[in-house]
């Protein structure tokens, strides 16, 4: 873990190490430590701190000059324009996963086009999806919708909703919802 990330983004906010221990359910004595590098936290006890500090745990990791101010990322990079199947890991694809305290959590989406692969989901934060490529099936439990490309949709957090590409060809969407990663 980079030791100083904690210190920085705890300084960022103007936390104390007591407020940021608080926060973090851990003793300002132990978070000491590990801002001072005497101490290497769990991976558990690293997505707490995360969880506290409002950023994506992977922004723990590293050294300060590694927290973007800006960060581009390249479709040929994450195999975005130029791909023609979906990734085998994951349909989810972060952007701007250095940021350090993000208000928006943007990332592009490869859906499914296998209803039986698709459950309803819901979070905080308002989303907004653009259709990058393809069409593709917005579904509420009560509504449905379908986008092509260049067709968006911006809706309220706390809605389930999934969505599936429509035609075989794979779909590209980027979703960005607004509100940090806690």
């Amino acid at each position: 873990m980079g030791v100083a990330v904690v210190r920085m983004l705890r300084r960022e906010r103007g936390w104390t190490l007591e407020a940021l221990a608080e926060q973090a359910g851990m003793t300002k004595s132990y978070l000491s430590k590990v801002e001072r590098g005497h101490s290497t936290p769990s991976i558990a006890v690293a997505m707490q701190l995360a969880a506290a500090l409002d950023v994506d745990v992977a922004a723990l990791f590293g050294s300060p000059d590694d927290q973007a101010v800006l960060e581009i990322s390249r479709a040929e990079a994450r195999g975005g324009a130029a791909r023609h199947t979906p990734p085998d890991s994951s349909p989810y694809a972060g952007l701007a996963t250095r940021m350090a305290g993000k208000q928006m959590m943007p990332f592009v989406l490869h859906p499914t086009t296998t209803s039986a692969q698709c459950t309803f989901r819901e979070h905080d934060g308002d989303e907004f999806v653009l259709v990058l490529r393809g069409r593709v099936e917005l579904r509420f439990p009560d509504r449905t919708e379908v986008l092509g490309t260049g067709d968006s949709a911006y809706f309220r957090g706390g809605q389930p909703h999934y969505f599936r590409a429509v035609d075989d060809e794979p779909a590209e969407l980027l979703a960005v919802i607004a509100g940090g990663p806690g």
